[in-house]
């Protein structure tokens, strides 16, 4: 078992949007001989690529959920997740990086690093997730490679080295050099299959000297050994190299970096060599749990079968056969017909069907051993919940999920599609933790949220497609917030006399903005207000913050203080104080003077030079506040922060403003308050809206 551990590789394949991920995942699983045909991912022959799998993805061309595969090189088990590079599907990004070890961050070797490679990388950095780096595209006119590996140290802060240099560029280029083993490498074929070694080109060697020079100087930190054979002359043999970068991978403190061109067919097979000499194997990556018993003390997990099993469900996909929950097992094993816990839930599950997924098919086994990544079917579970051994409450970190920034109301046409609907919202909410669904009991619509135009759009499509609702949708809502600027002080009496006992309540105290959502703070001294009562004031307080009294926004960034009041021992209850805290908290918060706060995204525009000026222009006149541009070639990289209110058909705007040459990113950045002419047309919408509902 433990040889076999150390031969599996956990990797995910991520980067900014049309870099090549689901390319260059098309041509491992080629060259792995796990598929037997090469379609491109916006193919003519209607195929599709393999992992996208879904309708949508093959005719928009895009990933919109990471798919998982596995396959075998040089007798190494690969588990690979393809990652969407949309950031409106950011979620699936944060869930693969979360239960992989080691991830390839691709680049483009024109555009270099950008907006989204910028996102991903952070994320890898929040589960300290080591990457080697794959500069795609050297065969476009433009490429770079050099210019991105300076990227990568300038705005990732990578400390990358170059593992090879292409022969040629652009629409010459050939092959690539191996600094390692310095031999120059070509690859031939009608797909690339036929590895080609020779010489390195006369012209190149002293480039290809000089390359290897830094290489050794830069991992040669990783290793003693290496140092010594540097300093004595001695042999440096390619082994002594890998073990060093290896070192520097597995810490991050290094970044190696490939190049190549997928759609070509070149340096894809050089790449996964070096998947499995350079990348650590799962019991090399330290994973901790969570003891719940024990005040969630950590606690270090290891990846050795024979103990209690740790696993996290990270993934729930709704197949023909019921659920599917995608699982991956940190220590022990989780075999058929064995018995595990949800910890969150503490119900114990039997386990029928385990299955080893590639893509949308998949293969039976008996059983996931630790380290690996499979599948389980029929399990009730939520996404992100722990599976242990019976006897065990351990719990892994939660994932970090983002909060939806915009939201869509829905109408079914009739009342099938309002069942279907409904199946439909039960089943993505479940699946998407970004994505969420409420009904509206004001304007009786039902309102679904998510991460941005194309995140709704998607779902919506799917509900048609999938379970044939009909669905007409409203105007897009962004999600404005409410808070206060200053500190308003309450003093607050409820009283209420009716036959029988009646309702008494005084709550005294103040409210004033922080930077948590809510925080309640309990002052009361000497009993004022009995200690069984201050749940009551608390839950009270809390009921009034998803709408706010301004203009019906969730309420955040408040702290209350209730520091006195007072108590009848007959007339007061759990109900007299918690109508006194929300009476409370409408006059302290009117005296706080309360603001709305908007959305804003960090957009980022890569236009040709020449409409650089028009695109700046369309970004102004959105209440866009420019950050920066930067001349990157013939393009311009132009980061801008816009509210979101402005940005709806943005993409057609700026299409037809540069002859369809430009394109952009767009992520949440932050929220900030709203200017006061905006705010007055808002409060006059929502007071015309309630005179319409009336």
């Amino acid at each position: 078992m433990e040889k076999q551990i150390q031969q599996v590789r956990n990797i995910g394949i991520s980067a900014h949007i049309d870099s090549g991920k689901t390319t260059l995942t098309e041509r491992i699983l080629y060259y792995t001989n796990r598929i037997h045909a090469i379609h491109d991912v916006k193919g003519k022959d209607g195929i599709g690529a393999t992992m996208d799998s879904m309708e949508l993805e093959k005719e928009r061309g895009i990933t919109i959920a990471s798919a998982a595969t596995y396959c075998e090189w040089k007798d190494y088990q690969i588990n690979i997740i393809d990652t969407p590079g949309h950031v409106d599907f950011t979620i699936e990004v944060e869930r693969s990086l979360r239960v992989l070890d080691t991830a390839i961050l691709v680049l483009c070797s024109v555009g270099g690093v950008q907006s989204q490679s910028i996102t991903v990388d952070q994320q890898m950095k929040r589960y300290k997730v080591p990457c080697l780096a794959f500069i795609n595209k050297c065969d476009r006119s433009g490429a770079n490679p050099f210019r991105v590996i300076q990227q990568l140290r300038e705005k990732l802060g990578h400390n990358a080295v170059a593992m090879q240099i292409p022969i040629g560029l652009e629409s010459d280029f050939n092959g690539v050099i191996d600094l390692i083993e310095m031999k120059a490498l070509y690859f031939d074929g009608d797909n690339g299959q036929i590895i080609r070694e020779e010489a390195i080109p006369d012209s190149q060697v002293a480039e290809a000297r000089s390359y290897r020079e830094q290489l050794l100087d830069a991992v040669s930190v990783f290793s003693d050994e290496l140092t010594e054979a540097i300093l004595e002359e001695g042999d440096i043999s390619p082994a002594m190299i890998f073990s060093a970068v290896q070192n520097g991978t597995l810490t991050r403190e290094l970044t190696p970096v490939f190049m190549g061109s997928a759609y070509r067919n070149k340096g894809v097979q050089p790449l996964l060599d070096a998947v499995v000499n350079l990348l650590p194997c799962p019991a090399q990556i330290q994973h901790q749990a969570l003891d719940m018993e024990n005040n969630e003390m950590p606690v270090d997990l290891t990846t050795d079968p024979d103990l209690p099993v740790v696993a996290l469900a990270f993934k729930l996909e709704d197949g023909q056969y019921g659920q599917l929950t995608y699982i991956r097992v940190y220590q022990g094993a989780i075999a058929k017909g064995s018995t595990i816990i949800n910890s969150r839930t503490g119900k114990k599950v039997k386990v029928g069907r385990v299955v080893r997924m590639h893509a949308d098919q998949m293969e039976d086994i008996d059983g996931i051993p630790a380290g690996y990544i499979g599948a389980l079917f029929g399990i009730d579970c939520a996404s992100g919940d722990t599976f242990v051994s019976v006897g065990t409450r351990l719990s892994m970190t939660s994932m970090f999920v983002p909060k939806p920034v915009i939201s869509l109301s829905i109408m079914p046409k009739d009342n099938k599609s309002q069942i279907n609907m409904s199946k439909a919202l039960n089943r993505f909410t479940k699946e998407d933790p970004t994505f969420k669904a409420h009904f509206n009991d004001e304007t009786n619509e039902t309102i679904i949220e998510g991460m941005g135009e194309l995140h709704l759009d998607v779902y919506v499509e799917r509900m048609r497609r999938e379970y044939s609702a009909e669905v007409t949708t409203g105007i897009p809502q962004v999600a404005y917030r409410e808070t206060i600027t200053r500190t308003g002080e309450f003093n607050y009496t409820h009283k209420k006399q009716t036959g029988g006992a009646g309702q008494y309540g005084r709550i005294a105290g103040y409210i004033e903005p922080c930077e948590e959502d809510f925080i309640f703070d309990n002052q009361v001294t000497g009993g004022s207000i009995p200690t069984q009562y201050i749940a009551a004031c608390e839950k009270g307080f809390k009921l009034c913050t998803p709408k706010g009294p301004l203009m019906g926004f969730p309420v955040t960034g408040v702290r209350i203080v209730i520091n006195d009041g007072a108590s009848h021992s007959v007339d007061s209850s759990d109900m007299a104080f918690q109508a006194a805290a929300r009476g409370a908290f409408l006059e302290g918060y009117r005296k706080a003077k309360p603001v709305i706060h908007e959305p804003i995204m960090k957009v980022v525009v890569e236009t040709p030079t020449e409409f650089q000026g028009s695109a700046m222009g369309l970004l102004n006149q959105r209440r866009g506040m420019i950050v920066g541009a930067q001349d990157e070639g013939q393009f311009c990289v132009i980061e801008s922060q816009v509210p979101l209110a402005e940005m709806f058909g943005f993409s057609t705007v700026l299409r037809s403003s540069t002859q369809g040459k430009a394109q952009f990113t767009m992520e949440f950045a932050t929220y900030r308050q709203v200017p006061q002419a905006i705010a007055d047309l808002l409060i006059k919408k929502a007071s015309e809206g309630k005179k319409n509902a009336a």
